[in-house]
């Protein structure tokens, strides 16, 4: 094996550089990996445009740091590997692995309680330079990474969609979507075609999306929504109303991050109804309180990251069920780095971007 690879470098906010740097070395316990396939993901694109919420203000920590490989879904093969990391995730050198994007500590409060997704002192690929990410020929598995077996059968970019599937499917599970259930789902890029189909998944009444592209409301179709409206032409709440005998949804998922979605979404509920954010914003949002007490009393959620989700995402990958050839609509060279960070941000002319860094 060679002992540079290239791999882009974070060197501020939009000074990405492809660079020739030293390959890895894994530490005990850990494993070299050869990366397949690293999608671009909308916080990727935050954090290279410098948003104050990633790169940090006086009231808020920075997310990424400088000097560090970007990139937290992806997927790649074992290539060295000792004999405690392979007792440990039980795997060995040849097999496919992803990797869950927060690396925890183990032992603070959340930690301790299962809910790792919340550690404390984490680190993150792609934003710490403790864990770099998988944009690069090569990256290491450090020894507290939660990592897991995927089938050599799917093509590369969709072994790497289990990381934002598992996000989708995690702000699933803190719906509590039931049978009876109307269900709201809005924005029907990665994440939220994901929530359309983890919420299928759990057979409500009907699922809903909401976008304003035609093409990725028909994707949305195909992960099992029943019910699609363009926001831009049609009015979702007297639709929603409609068909709940003017109650409201019972569940409404956000997925897009845009301040819009936050009040539609409000108000699109019925009395007592679930509202999950998932949405990353690029600015504050404000909204009228009284919805969410005096008027309402909603349960509202948050939901971040995808915690305990991975195998199912992984299975409902495997099983085919999802129009994959349709989500993942470009993979380009490493070497193209820019023009992925260019077609995510225009937001019109993909839906899942993925560099194949071989």
């Amino acid at each position: 094996m060679t002992e540079t690879m290239q791999a882009v470098i974070c060197h501020g906010p939009e000074d990405y550089r492809l660079q020739e740097v030293p390959v890895p070395v894994p530490g005990p316990g850990e494993a070299l990996v050869r990366v397949e396939a690293v999608g671009i993901c909308a916080s990727d694109l935050k954090c290279y445009h410098g948003a104050p919420k990633f790169w940090g203000d006086e009231n808020r920590p920075a997310w990424a740091e400088t000097e560090v490989i970007p990139g937290h879904e992806f997927v790649g093969e074992i290539v060295q590997i000792d004999a405690a990391g392979a007792a440990r995730w039980g795997v060995g050198v040849g097999d496919r692995v992803v990797s869950e994007q927060i690396v925890p500590c183990w032992k603070c409060r959340y930690c301790l309680r299962g809910q790792y997704h919340m550690c404390k002192p984490h680190d993150l690929y792609g934003f710490k330079r403790r864990t770099p990410g998988a944009m690069a020929e090569f990256m290491v598995y450090p020894a507290e990474a939660l990592v897991h077996k995927v089938s050599k059968d799917l093509p590369a970019a969709h072994a790497a969609f289990t990381e934002p599937l598992s996000c989708s499917l995690h702000a699933v599970e803190r719906a509590g979507i039931t049978f009876d259930d109307v269900v709201v789902v809005a924005g029907c890029g990665p994440i939220g075609l994901g929530m359309v189909a983890g919420a299928r998944a759990k057979s409500p009444a009907h699922v809903i999306a909401l976008d304003m592209a035609p093409e990725k409301l028909l994707l949305a179709r195909e992960c099992g929504a029943d019910i699609v409206i363009n926001i831009r032409d049609e009015d979702a709440q007297a639709i929603v109303m409609e068909l709940t005998d003017g109650y409201g949804a019972d569940v409404y998922l956000e997925g897009t991050g845009h301040p819009s979605a936050v009040p539609q979404g409000l108000n699109l509920l019925r009395k007592l109804g679930t509202y999950v954010e998932y949405g990353v914003f690029g600015s504050d949002v404000s909204v009228d309180w009284s919805i969410i007490s005096d008027d309402k009393e909603l349960d509202v959620r948050g939901a971040h990251l995808g915690p305990h989700c991975w195998p199912a995402a992984i299975r409902m990958l495997e099983s085919g069920i999802l129009p994959m050839d349709k989500i993942c609509t470009h993979q380009l060279p490493l070497s193209d780095f820019q023009r992925g960070l260019d077609l995510v941000a225009s937001g019109t002319e993909s839906v899942k971007v993925s560099l194949i860094p071989s």
